[in-house]
């Protein structure tokens, strides 16, 4: 691999990242940035810094912006799984139903006012919810195909993900009171959200990284076929199974804590096998990179374009993912 191409994108990571946190209602010195991570960290002198700045940077905008990196290289990471092992560069936990059953949970929650932890209860049931729907897509595409093909796969969660959207349509319409707060949560947020979070989604995103990780030969392999993949070895139907759930644990806690932000899971990949190859352990490394980064910039603009006003961080993803999957969709058809 190129290794100025891998220079560049760490340095443009790390550019992003500063800049986000530099930019706000009150700007503050990258330097500043830093002298205030090393102080709470190791303690060292904040000579000439204010407190103000101490807790936006440290209380706020920290979190905030790791928060949004992890949650992009979450998705980022598990569309690229799903591209990948289903061979079809539309796949995503949009059209496989993770995004759906999440919102389900969700909206359960706000009708039925399920109350199980404190600010854990849409968490915890939309990635429940999540992860029931993707174990009803694989049983289902099981009992119809045996040989599990990709193309079963991906059409009962479409069929599944539709019938979930008209549920939650359905209790969207019957309970008026709670319709602001599910679309609001749907449309996706990183405000309200602290280290609590951060660390829950960093363990995850570790987990799932290095899992994805050990299977990247069995990725190499799968991408020329199944038959191929059997001849050499590869048991294809076991590896799909694990990497689609490990996909699905990655989106479904990301959604659950900060709601369904889509598209990013559909650009990333596909800009990370121009970029660097169709080599799993490169694409798992720099989804990630390229996930969190987009994710970031997603988030600045979001809070940034009509202050004080903070636009849905869905709507910044869409604008982007929309025309993109459009050009996906029929490049596809003419090849």
């Amino acid at each position: 691999m190129n290794k100025k191409k891998i220079i560049i994108s760490i340095v443009a990571v790390l550019a992003v990242l500063c800049l986000a946190l530099s930019i706000g209602s009150v700007f503050v010195h990258p330097l500043d940035i830093l002298r205030i991570i090393t102080h709470n960290i190791f303690g060292t002198e904040t000579e000439g810094i204010t407190r103000g700045q101490m807790a936006i940077i440290w209380s706020n905008r920290l979190p905030r912006v790791v928060l949004a990196f992890i949650a992009g290289a979450m998705l980022s990471l598990s569309g690229a799984i799903m591209q990948s092992v289903l061979r079809n560069p539309l796949a995503s936990s949009f059209t496989l139903g993770v995004s759906s059953g999440a919102s389900l949970g969700a909206a359960m929650v706000l009708f039925l006012g399920i109350t199980l932890l404190p600010v854990f209860t849409i968490p915890l049931l939309g990635f429940g919810f999540a992860m029931g729907t993707m174990l009803l897509v694989m049983a289902l595409a099981t009992k119809l195909d045996k040989t599990f093909q990709n193309n079963t796969i991906i059409l009962i969660g479409m069929m599944i993900s539709l019938f979930i959207n008209a549920i939650v349509t359905l209790l969207m319409i019957l309970n008026h009171e709670s319709l602001q707060s599910l679309i609001f949560w749907q449309l996706g947020s990183f405000s309200n959200r602290g280290w609590l979070q951060v660390s829950i989604l960093g363990i995850v995103l570790v987990v799932g990284a290095l899992a994805t990780f050990i299977h990247h030969r069995e990725m190499d392999v799968m991408t020329f076929g199944e038959g191929t993949a059997k001849t050499i070895g590869v048991n294809a139907k076991a590896t799909k199974i694990t990497l689609l759930i490990i996909a699905t644990a990655m989106t479904g806690s990301a959604i659950a804590f900060v709601g369904i932000i889509g598209f990013v899971d559909l650009v990333t990949p596909h800009i990370v096998r121009r970029l660097f190859g169709s080599r799993h352990k490169h694409i798992i490394l720099f989804s990630v990179l390229f996930g969190g980064m987009f994710m970031v910039v997603a988030d600045t603009i979001s809070r940034s374009i009509a202050p004080p006003t903070e636009l849905p961080i869905g709507v910044i993803t869409a604008l982007v993912g929309g025309p993109f999957f459009g050009y996906l969709y029929f490049k596809r058809r003419k090849e």
